[in-house]
């Protein structure tokens, strides 16, 4: 990058600061959505010995697996290994996870089963306060530590779809036949969202990320409503603890102007629109993430390696970049073409 020596060597932390910050930097910071996960046999070791949420609430299995794809990668941040919808069994709503993924096992459908969906508050003793304690004292200072959590529009979905389909037909009824119900669920999970980031961030969290994945199938006018409304109350209530805040749609391309007005720092994009598109539309002050397709690292790594360079080209002579794909790693992504992505970005020096 341009004010950078290419022979200047940064720390992680260095880069990442400079980069939040605009300031020049020797490459892009890499990391990945996902990165601790399925796709890594490291993993699955791990996992061969715990289920999917024993794992969650584990904190010595949760640091080792968040930490592998700093061993085995060296990508440039950690992300704390959890799920978005773990804070809800606080506010009384069962998990079970299958092979589809999470599944509540008592949806929130009538005001009669809201009495028992209340929002919750976290203190120390929560699992992944322990987990990112682990994980800040192992990295020290010079490694960024990530934390993450759902979004109030995305967990609702959760907690009234029960297990999501993908026309999200249950809450989009509710949108139209009860938007009262609704907006009452996502002020409750506003509240528990805000207050699960800021046990993160004590725990010494350097980012946090709110995922509002299924955000992106909402019309513009109810991704005001119902998304854009409870995602600014979340930074609001988060913004005077320090942590810089990203923010995740999947679909994102129709709410970009949006996205911003949420006030975060991150903007993490997905593959629908080139970066240089994404930046004339959401200017210069907020820092991009992301925006390789999750799919082409199916591809050979040689071919990997040029579609990474053609999107760091997009994002060229601007300082607020941070390397990531569009949305999480897919299972069964070749670990070679995972290393490819990464080590094109490491490469990309100038």
């Amino acid at each position: 990058m341009q004010g950078v020596s290419a022979k200047t060597a940064m720390s992680k932390m260095e880069r990442w600061r400079n980069a939040l910050a605009g300031r020049p930097v020797d490459r892009p910071p890499v990391w990945m959505m996902r990165q601790a996960g399925r796709y890594l046999p490291e993993y699955q070791a791990v996992r061969a010995r715990y289920d999917f949420l024993t794992l969650c609430r584990t904190p010595e299995a949760a640091a080792e697996v968040s930490l592998q794809p700093l061993r085995i990668l060296d990508v440039d941040a950690v992300i704390v290994f959890n799920d978005i919808v773990t804070p809800m069994e606080a506010m009384g709503t069962p998990v079970v996870f299958t092979d589809k993924g999470p599944k509540l096992t008592e949806a929130i459908h009538d005001r009669a089963a809201l009495d028992r969906f209340r929002p919750a508050s976290f203190d120390h003793d929560e699992p992944v306060f322990h987990t990112l304690a682990l994980l800040r004292r192992e990295l020290g200072p010079d490694v960024p530590l990530l934390g993450f959590a759902g979004a109030p529009f995305t967990l609702a979905a959760y907690a009234i779809e029960g297990a999501l389909s993908r026309n999200l037909e249950v809450v989009k009824a509710m949108r139209w036949r009860e938007p009262g119900l609704l907006h009452e669920i996502l002020a409750r999970l506003a509240d528990t969202v805000a207050d699960y980031l800021r046990i993160q961030i004590e725990a010494g969290a350097d980012l946090v990320q709110l995922f509002d994945t299924w955000a992106g199938a909402l019309s513009l006018p109810d991704y005001h409503e119902f998304a854009l409304r409870y995602q600014k109350y979340v930074v609001q209530k988060i913004r005077p603890l320090g942590a810089p805040i990203a923010l995740y749609v999947n679909g994102s391309a129709p709410l970009l102007r949006e996205m911003v007005d949420a006030g975060v720092d991150v903007l993490s994009v997905d593959w629908r629109l080139p970066l240089p598109d994404v930046r004339r539309v959401v200017g210069d002050e907020v820092v991009l993430q992301g925006n390789l397709d999750p799919a082409t690292l199916f591809a050979a790594p040689q071919m990997v390696r040029e579609e990474t360079r053609a999107m760091l080209a997009g994002a060229a002579n601007n300082a607020r970049y941070i390397a990531n794909l569009g949305h999480g790693i897919l299972p069964g992504t070749p670990v070679e073409s995972v290393r490819a992505f990464v080590a094109a970005v490491r490469g990309s020096e100038t």
